[in-house]
């Protein structure tokens, strides 16, 4: 389960692209902030399940999130200003019967790592469709699924759905969201499972964020009060809690505007955790990892988490020091000591102030 939306330029209000993502995941699965940097590749690239070819030049540096035990990503920005992420679908056609092949997060990762812009990513994508193709375990359980995708740059966005060999592509014009469903009206008609409870477990969340889309212009402010939401049928909401089952394990609001995109990421439930600004391409130091980040900031008295996200956002966005190697360490430091402190810790400078600029 995730959800995944994406507001270009003109419905912004000229604030270049916004990009947001929540991913859900098996509850407990840990799933780290990553910083992949630029590489040259000699070898064949092992992915999760199966190697592919390398790529023929230099790759971009990524930063993104993806459960620890797999090589792909859940989402991510590039240095290219290039995000993408996926969707877990099902249809007509049973993705069990696939040969174990490239899963959709492994997909994700190489169109980061190896696209310039969003046409260029679906192109790559495409052809790894074809070969080596999509398929296998997508959880430890064993579990399988085809993707859909949204993969967006500074000017333009596309939606990818997939069921097996079938794929369809469609330009975003202003603004999409996607979900655990095909949206693509053509392929959602042809290819949809009749028997998926989309209205209890899918629709509730696609009309939260399609609102979200809806007032314009986009802030990243709206976009995490979308990512916090909790309207949904038993549990099925945005910001995910279905005990025994699935939670929302990360979640990414990202800016592809700027030279340098912004990213604001959260580990862990977004009504719990804190968002923290990031300049791709700066140094990201070393984040506490998943388990402390989200453990131990749903522990805070929750005007404390809004404090300390109130500080970080100025502090980082307003006053531009994401834009500096040395913010990321002065970040996580705060974070650190918030956990240390405990539920009555609050911003960790007298200076914490919400809402200052456009978000």
């Amino acid at each position: 389960m995730c959800d995944t939306l994406v507001a270009l330029d003109a419905a912004t209000g000229g604030h270049g692209t916004r990009f947001a993502k929540t991913s859900d995941r098996p509850v407990g699965e840990a799933q780290p902030l990553v910083w992949l940097a630029p590489r040259v590749d000699t070898r064949p690239v092992r992915a999760t399940h199966v190697e592919v070819p390398p790529h023929p030049g230099p790759t971009f540096g990524v930063l993104g999130t993806g459960p620890a035990w797999q090589w792909g990503l859940e989402m991510g920005v590039s240095t290219a200003g290039v995000a993408a992420g996926n969707e877990a679908i099902f249809t007509r056609l049973d993705p069990r019967s696939a040969p174990t092949a490239l899963t959709g997060l492994d997909l994700v990762r190489l169109v980061l790592e190896r696209a310039g812009s969003a046409a260029e990513g679906v192109a790559h994508l495409v052809d790894l469709l074809e070969e080596p193709g999509q398929g296998g375990p997508c959880h430890e359980s064993g579990a399988t699924y085809w993707s859909s995708f949204l993969v967006a740059d500074r000017d333009d966005a596309f939606v990818v759905e997939t069921s097996g060999p079938d794929v369809a592509v469609l330009a975003v014009e202003r603004s999409w969201a996607i979900s655990n469903r095909t949206t693509i009206a053509a392929f959602d008609a042809e290819h949809r499972h009749p028997r998926q409870p989309v209205e209890r477990t899918v629709d509730p969340r696609l009309a939260v964020t399609r609102d979200a889309l809806a007032a314009e212009p986009v802030t990243a402010a709206a976009l995490i009060a979308a990512q916090r939401d909790h309207r949904g049928v038993d549990g099925y909401s945005v910001c995910m809690h279905v005990p025994g089952d699935q939670e929302t394990t990360a979640a990414l609001v990202a800016d592809l505007a700027p030279e340098r995109p912004l990213v604001r990421v959260a580990l862990g439930s977004p009504c719990r955790s804190v968002y923290v600004p990031l300049r791709v391409g700066r140094a990201v130091g070393s984040p506490p990892d998943w388990a402390r980040w989200s453990a131990g900031l749903a522990r805070l008295d929750p005007s404390a988490r809004a404090a300390l996200e109130a500080e970080l956002d100025h502090d980082g966005v307003v006053t531009g020091g994401a834009d500096d190697d040395g913010w990321a360490d002065e970040a996580w430091r705060r974070l650190e000591a918030a956990i240390e402190a405990g539920p009555a810790a609050g911003p960790t400078t007298s200076d914490a102030r919400a809402g200052e600029g456009e978000r």
